[in-house]
C-alpha cells in the first residue's frame, strides 16, 4: 500500500515563508518518489487537522519556534503519529543555544565563550570586548543576528527599538572571523563539508535564501585534517543532543589562529532548509543520494519516540 505522508510546512514562525518553501519542494519529491502526500499549512488547530488527514507519517518541513522547538514533535507523539528529523527532547535543546552549548561543550564540541543578558542590558553597554556578535537566544535562519565589530563605540541601538523580534534574552558570543563551513549527517553518516561564500557581512537570511546570496563550495577546499574534523565534530554535535535522521552543524574555522586555525561550532540545526538554496540537499547529492532519495529515506527513517 503507498504510504500516506502529511508535509508539514508554513507554520507560526518568523520563518513562515523558507518553510513554505521546503514543504513545496518536499512535497513534490515525495510525490516523485512515488508516496501519496496531503500538504497541510500549520496553524493552532494542527491536532484536528492531522486527525482529519490520517497520514501514515508527518514529513517535519516547519522552521523556527513551534516547529523545530519540540513543540510539534510533542503533539505527533501524542498523535502517535511517527515524525521525521529529531525528537521533542534533541529538537528542544539544539534551538535554544544556550543549553546545546553546555551540552556540546561537555561533549568536547568546541563552542564560542558567550554571555546571556536581557535586552536591556545589551543595549546598554558592551556586555564583552568588542568584536562580538548578538542573537536571539531562540531563533533560526539569521533572524536578529548583528555583529558589534571592534570599533563600535556602543552597542547596536535596534535593540532598544519597539520594532524588535529577537526576544527579551539574547546571547552574547565572541566573534570568530575566518570562513564558514557546514557538514550534515544523514542518520549515522557524516556528509561532505561545504564552505560558505557570501558577500555580505555574514551568512544571514539574505545570503542563506536568496539566488546569488552566497556560493557553496563543495567539497570544502580546507586541509584533510580541518575536513575530518569538522564530519566528526558534526558527528559528536548530532550524537552529543541526542538527534535523529537529518542535522547540519556550522561552525567558524579561523585560519589564521595558530598552526592548525580555531574550528568553533556555532550552532546545530534540526531541520536544515530543504529549499533549492539549501545546503544539507546539496551534500546529500554530492554524496550520491538524488533529492528524491533523500527525502524518501527520511520518510522511511520516520518513527515515534525520537
Amino acid at each position: 500500500m503507498t504510504k500516506h505522508v502529511a508535509v508539514l510546512m508554513g507554520g507560526l514562525s518568523n520563518e513562515r515563508p523558507v518553510s513554505l518553501s521546503s514543504g513545496q519542494g518536499c512535497a513534490e519529491a515525495l510525490r516523485r518518489a512515488g508516496y501519496r502526500v496531503t500538504e497541510v499549512d500549520v496553524g493552532y488547530d494542527i491536532a484536528e487537522r492531522l486527525r482529519e488527514v490520517a497520514p501514515d507519517v508527518a514529513f517535519n518541513a516547519l522552521h523556527g519556534r513551534f516547529g523545530e522547538d519540540g513543540t510539534i514533535q510533542g503533539v505527533l507523539e501524542f498523535l502517535r503519529i511517527p515524525y521525521t528529523h529529531s525528537g521533542v527532547l534533541a529538537s528542544a535543546l539544539a534551538m535554544d543555544k544556550h543549553q546545546a552549548k553546555i551540552m556540546l561543550k561537555a561533549a568536547g564540541v568546541p563552542v564560542t565563550d558567550h554571555v546571556i543578558a536581557s535586552r536591556a542590558e545589551v543595549g546598554r553597554a558592551h556586555v564583552m570586548p568588542a568584536p562580538y556578535v548578538v542573537k536571539p537566544v531562540a531563533d533560526g535562519s539569521s533572524f536578529g543576528i548583528l555583529i558589534v565589530k571592534a570599533d563600535q563605540s556602543h552597542p547596536p541601538q535596534e535593540i532598544l527599538g519597539e520594532d524588535w523580534k529577537g526576544g527579551e534574552e539574547l546571547m552574547v558570543e565572541r566573534y570568530i572571523p575566518g570562513r564558514e563551513l557546514t557538514c550534515a549527517v544523514m542518520g549515522d553518516v557524516a556528509l561532505p563539508v561545504t564552505e560558505i561564500v557570501t558577500d555580505l557581512a555574514f551568512y544571514n537570511y539574505e545570503a542563506k535564501y536568496s539566488a546569488g546570496g552566497s556560493q557553496h563550495v563543495i567539497p570544502a577546499q580546507i586541509s584533510p585534517k580541518i575536513y575530518d574534523k569538522v564530519q566528526k565534530m558534526s558527528l559528536k554535535a548530532h550524537a552529543a543532543l541526542g538527534c535523529r535522521g537529518i542535522t547540519r552543524t556550522d561552525f567558524r574555522f579561523n585560519d589564521a589562529a595558530g598552526e592548525d586555525g580555531e574550528l568553533v561550532c556555532l550552532e546545530i540545526n534540526t531541520q536544515p532548509g530543504m529549499t533549492p538554496t539549501s545546503l544539507a540537499p546539496e551534500q546529500a547529492l554530492y554524496a550520491g543520494h538524488s533529492f528524491e532519495e533523500l527525502v524518501a529515506w527520511m520518510v522511511e527513517d520516520a518513527s515515534c519516540n525520537r
